[in-house]
């Protein structure tokens, strides 16, 4: 038997299955600037906004955005978003490193736009706040992170950081649920949801005048 006629246990022989690793490795590839726009977006939007925050407002100051509902407190945060885990600085400046570490070496197997947006988001927050690890005081990898955003009284100060990272956790979250795979595969009620549309595109084609005429 032949190289050539030798199969993978999922069904494909080799160079069926080489072909289909260095087409998706491909859109991968295609697929990073988009990753890089959001990261860099995110990131520029969260490193701004603390810029400007800290040179217009004094440690404790509010400012009223939408009455007592959104207000703009300057705070520094020794520790993770929302305020958890503060006094571990190191910990997570190392935990983010390792985040942003492992989306840059895992990026070009991203198949999946939804998984780009969200790692995306990730990247950028992960790098916002790090940035504040690194290069405020007291210290590097000791840092204390810009906060300002304040809903009501009950919820914790954050930043723009804090929400990129939550909400493209989020948006990853719902992806797994729904079946979109990080390489573009999908599975359960994505799947179902795909094979529903090709038959119901396979249908209308049949049932077209135009094509039956040609």
């Amino acid at each position: 038997m032949s190289a050539a006629q030798v199969w993978t246990i999922d069904g494909m022989n080799q160079p069926a299955a080489q072909n289909a690793e260095r087409s998706s490795g491909r859109r991968g590839l295609a697929l990073i600037p988009i990753l890089a726009a959001v990261a860099v977006g995110a990131y520029l939007a969260d490193v701004l906004s603390k810029v400007l925050v800290v040179a217009k407002m004094e440690p404790g100051e509010r400012i009223s955005v939408i009455g007592d509902f959104l207000t703009f407190r300057l705070a520094r945060n020794s520790g993770a978003a929302f305020s958890m885990a503060t006094g571990y600085t190191w910990v997570l400046s190392i935990v983010a490193l390792s985040v942003v570490v492992g989306i840059i070496i895992y990026a070009k197997r991203l198949g999946s736009l939804g998984w780009v947006i969200g790692l995306g988001l990730v990247l950028g927050g992960a790098l916002g706040n790090l940035t504040d690890r690194m290069f405020r005081s007291p210290g590097p990898l000791r840092g204390h992170v810009v906060d300002f955003i304040q809903v009501g009284s009950w919820w914790p100060t954050f930043n723009l950081a804090d929400s990129a990272v939550v909400c493209g956790a989020i948006l990853l979250v719902v992806l797994t649920l729904l079946g979109y795979d990080y390489d573009g595969t999908r599975t359960g009620w994505a799947a179902r949801h795909e094979s529903a549309d090709t038959q119901s595109a396979d249908t209308a084609a049949a049932t077209d005048p135009e094509n039956n005429d040609a």
